[in-house]
Formats: C-alpha cells, sequence, structure tokens
C-alpha cells in the first residue's frame, strides 16, 4: 500500500469517527456514511466503508450491527475519546485541533 493510501485510509477512519461522535446516540448506518466520507472529500465505495467499518469494530472503536447490505455502527467510548483528539490509536489520523 502506498504512503498516500495508508494517509487516506486514516483520515477515512478518523472522519467516520468524527461523524458518529456528532450524531444521536454516537449511531450512524453505512449509507450515510458513504455520503458523508464524499462530503468531506473522501470518495468511498459501500465496500470499502465497510471494510473500514470492520476494521474499527476489530479494534475496539466501534461497534456494527446488520450487515453489509445495511450496517448500522456506533462508536465506542475509545472510539469518541479518539474523535475527539483525547486518545489516539495507530492507524487512525490524529485530529487537528479544532477551531
Amino acid at each position: 500500500m502506498t504512503d498516500y493510501a495508508v494517509d487516506r485510509q486514516g483520515h477515512v477512519r478518523l472522519a467516520i469517527l468524527r461523524h458518529l461522535e456528532a450524531s444521536t446516540e454516537y449511531t450512524s448506518n453505512s449509507s450515510i456514511l458513504v455520503d458523508v466520507l464524499r462530503g468531506v472529500g473522501l470518495p468511498s465505495s459501500r465496500d470499502q466503508v465497510a471494510g473500514e467499518c470492520a476494521w474499527l469494530a476489530e479494534q475496539g472503536l466501534a461497534v456494527v450491527t446488520g450487515d453489509d447490505a445495511f450496517a448500522v455502527v456506533r462508536a465506542t467510548g475509545r472510539g469518541i475519546d479518539i474523535a475527539q483528539g483525547v486518545a489516539t490509536h495507530p492507524g487512525v489520523q490524529r485530529p487537528r485541533p479544532r477551531l
């Protein structure tokens, strides 16, 4: 994987966690996440979003229920800490300070 691909992956993961942090009950679905990522300049396919959500779940940063066609994703407390920049995790871009 190229350096660009690795950096992009970290940004995608952070964007997902930030969206979950801002969402009611820290929850969203994969269809909305596709639109959110497109809106922040990180266009991703449904398969890519499903893969990133599965990775976040494996790391204990999110919980995924449902299936690849319609997955529901909820951030864990650790995932919220990372979205807020309180904690870090390898593979997730560290957020810049919000102004």
